[in-house]
């Protein structure tokens, strides 16, 4: 989950704001807020227990070495999604970090790409259907996976077969998962911000801000990217 990263950005642009029209009513709000506690309690009691264990036994290098792997796991969804967008050069970049870190950085633990300046960029398929004009729909709070919309969470399941992490077995693909969330968790320890007023209303304003980020790649906060706080934010993800 993401869930820190978002938060801090929108401390950072400010006083939060609506994406669009699309989601201000959240129709599914009732559902939301119990799904946003319910996520709250299993981080506090679990995700994040479990992430200050890792963080303690686990050698730096070796926390950067987990990181690389599942980042390069994801370079085959911005691949195709990079494609589906009218993206080549991304493309190209994708695939290209996807075969030098899988042979020669060890099935990805080294990002040798990135030290070649080939760096790492994201798309998925919920941003692909943005650029096509598809509406985010209302927003959405998932079990455990956190702040999505309709969109977002059509575009999971259309990803999901791309990430080599669904082409193992029921029993390999939850054992990482469940990694991947643990040391994604683990890179968030000692940054989470305290804010005042709703939480569940920062963090649902928060989500369409950073998906509008994304989808734009970038150009919505420019005046903030030489902020070391958010290179801080990414080079924790």
């Amino acid at each position: 989950m993401k869930l820190l990263s978002i938060v801090c950005l929108t401390l950072l642009l400010g006083t939060p704001t609506f994406a669009n029209s699309e989601t201000d009513t959240d129709p599914f709000e009732d559902w939301n807020r119990a799904m946003f506690a319910f996520n709250e309690r299993a981080d506090r009691y679990v995700i994040k227990p479990l992430a200050e264990g890792y963080e303690a036994v686990t050698p730096a290098p070796v926390e950067k070495g987990i990181r690389n792997f599942f980042n390069n796991l994801g370079e085959p969804v911005t691949m195709v999604n990079a494609l589906l967008q009218g993206k080549p050069g991304k493309a190209a970049r994708s695939l290209t970090r996807f075969v030098f870190n899988s042979t020669i950085g060890i099935y990805g633990l080294i990002d040798v790409a990135g030290g070649m300046g080939i760096e790492r960029e994201n798309e998925d398929f919920s941003q692909t259907l943005a650029i096509w004009g598809v509406g985010s729909g209302p927003y959405l709070v998932l079990p455990i996976l956190g702040p999505s919309d309709v969109r977002g969470l059509t575009g999971r399941v259309a990803d999901r077969p791309l990430n080599p992490v669904a082409w193992q077995d029921e029993v390999g693909a939850t054992e990482l998962f469940v990694v991947d969330g643990v040391q994604t968790r683990a890179g968030f320890l000692g940054v989470e911000p305290e804010a005042a007023g709703d939480p569940y209303v920062l963090m649902r304003s928060a989500y369409q801000q950073r998906r509008d980020y994304e989808i734009n790649d970038g150009i919505a906060v420019d005046l903030f990217m030489d902020d070391p706080f958010l290179d801080d934010l990414d080079s924790a993800q």
